[in-house]
C-alpha cells in the first residue's frame, strides 16, 4: 500500500499545480474573483496533503508493512484523500461548475484533521532510536 500512498501524493501534487495554475490563468481572465480564490484555497490544501500522502508512504516503508506504524499511517492516508475529495473537490465544483457543494467542504475539512491524528498516532508508535531513545 506504501507505493500507492507515494503515487497518489505525486499525482495530487501535479493536480494541485496544474489546478492553480489554471486559477491564476485562465479563471482569472474570466474575471471571477471568488472563482480564483476558491480554487486557490482548493489547490493550496491538496497540495499540501499531498505531501502528506506520500509521507504516509514512506513511513509505512520505514516502518514495514504489518507494522501498526504502517496501519496507523494507512489510515491516515486514506482520510488525507478523502479530504482531498470531499473539501477540495467541493470548492473545485463550486468554482468551476457552480455546483451546491458548500455543504460537503466541512466533512473534509473534517477528514484532513483526523488524517493528521491519525499520522500523530503512527509517529508517536515510532520505535525510538538514537543514544536517549526518548
Amino acid at each position: 500500500m506504501a507505493r500507492w500512498w507515494i503515487v497518489l501524493g505525486a499525482v495530487m501534487g501535479l493536480l494541485s499545480v496544474a489546478l492553480g495554475a489554471f486559477a491564476a490563468h485562465g479563471l482569472e481572465a474570466r474575471g471571477d474573483a471568488r472563482a480564483v480564490e476558491l480554487v486557490r484555497t482548493a489547490a493550496r490544501y491538496q497540495a499540501i496533503h499531498a505531501i502528506a500522502l506520500v509521507l504516509c508512504g514512506v513511513l509505512s516503508v520505514l516502518a514495514g508493512p504489518g507494522s501498526g506504524v504502517a496501519r496507523w499511517a494507512g489510515r491516515a492516508g486514506a482520510l488525507f484523500l478523502a479530504g482531498i475529495v470531499l473539501f477540495c473537490g467541493a470548492l473545485y465544483g463550486i468554482a468551476l461548475a457552480g455546483w451546491p457543494l458548500g455543504m460537503v467542504a466541512p466533512f473534509g475539512g473534517t477528514a484532513f484533521m483526523l488524517g493528521w491524528a491519525g499520522l500523530a498516532v503512527a509517529g508517536w508508535r515510532l520505535a525510538p532510536s538514537g543514544p536517549g531513545k526518548s
